[in-house]
């Protein structure tokens, strides 16, 4: 692979994250893919039931939608893989479908942050200004903002990869499950600094934006809230905690993987640092529509009437 000591033509990758686990590695693929079933589950079966009920055409539950396809768009950038990985005994990946991880991960991690800024804009439209919710928010400008967050976080990667892909690499050994855009930079000769400025801009302009209209549509509600009435109250907690439990839990998965990438860990026990680099791609899928699901009350009454209407059929 190597043509002098200054270069290399790299053709694949070693993932230097995965442990020596022997025959228990036959548990942790049950567990991996019980896990990923779930997921598949839940996500396909909230956004058949969304799309098929016509009660739930509402901005809000579009936004759901998105969210649940979202979240199994990100698990099928980890899951079949991590389950071929756990079975085999080389940790290998090649450059192409490295690339392809990196724009699947990351486009999806872009796509959560802009998808929660659009459902905290719709809870700040529905909490604070209320008799013009339907004018504002109509299902063609919900679907409008959807394509726009899809469209605008892959233009990111893409413009990202198209940076990363010419650099000649002097190493192939990633300290990871998967790939990760830093590490692959990291392994460059040389020339990475335009590479490294734009990965910096992107990661401060993906985050800090969506943030921004985050904090901006909280500090609204909260306003309202403090100065409403008790049902107005009731209402902002019950619409805006799954939101921000999933904006929380997505935020630290993804400042875990960060810090891992860029810090030395080796301190850290290294079955922590696999469950950290994973967070933020097993925890949102699996959680988002089990909370969302029972939180929100017309879904809950949906699946319930499904639930009778399957008894009695049975009876």
């Amino acid at each position: 692979m190597m043509q002098n000591s200054n270069s290399s033509v790299v053709s694949y990758f070693i993932l230097g994250a995965y442990l020596d686990i022997g025959k228990i590695r036959y548990l942790y693929f049950l567990i991996v893919i019980l896990l990923y079933m779930v997921i598949l589950l839940v996500n396909t079966s909230l956004i058949i039931l969304i799309s098929m009920n016509r009660s739930l055409h509402e901005p809000m539950y579009i936004l759901l939608c998105s969210l649940f396809v979202n979240e199994l768009y990100g698990s099928t950038a980890l899951f079949p893989f991590l389950l071929a990985q756990i079975l085999s005994d080389v940790h290998t990946i090649s450059v192409s479908f490295c690339f392809l991880q990196i724009f699947m991960v990351y486009s999806y991690a872009n796509i959560e942050f802009c998808t929660l800024a659009i459902m905290s804009y719709d809870r700040y439209l529905a909490i604070c200004c209320p008799l013009q919710y339907n004018t504002r928010m109509t299902l063609n400008k919900v679907l409008m903002h959807i394509v726009a967050a899809w469209l605008y976080s892959f233009m990111n990667i893409l413009v990202l990869l198209s940076l990363n892909i010419p650099l000649t690499l002097c190493e192939n050994v990633l300290n990871n499950l998967y790939c990760h855009n830093y590490l692959v930079v990291k392994l460059a000769c040389s020339g990475i600094e335009v590479s490294t400025i734009y990965g910096l801009f992107m990661m401060v302009h993906t985050v800090l934006v969506p943030l921004i209209l985050i904090i901006f549509s909280y500090i609204e509600i909260l306003q309202v809230c403090f100065s409403g009435s008790n049902q107005t109250r009731q209402k902002a907690v019950s619409t805006c905690t799954p939101h921000l439990v999933s904006l929380i839990n997505f935020t630290f998965g993804c400042c875990f993987e960060i810090l891992q990438s860029r810090f030395d860990m080796t301190h850290v026990p290294a079955v922590l640092r696999i469950i950290l680099s994973l967070y933020f791609l097993i925890i949102q899928p699996l959680m988002n529509p089990v909370m969302y699901g029972l939180h929100m009350s017309k879904i809950r009454k949906i699946f319930l009437l499904f639930y009778k209407m399957t008894n009695r059929d049975e009876v």
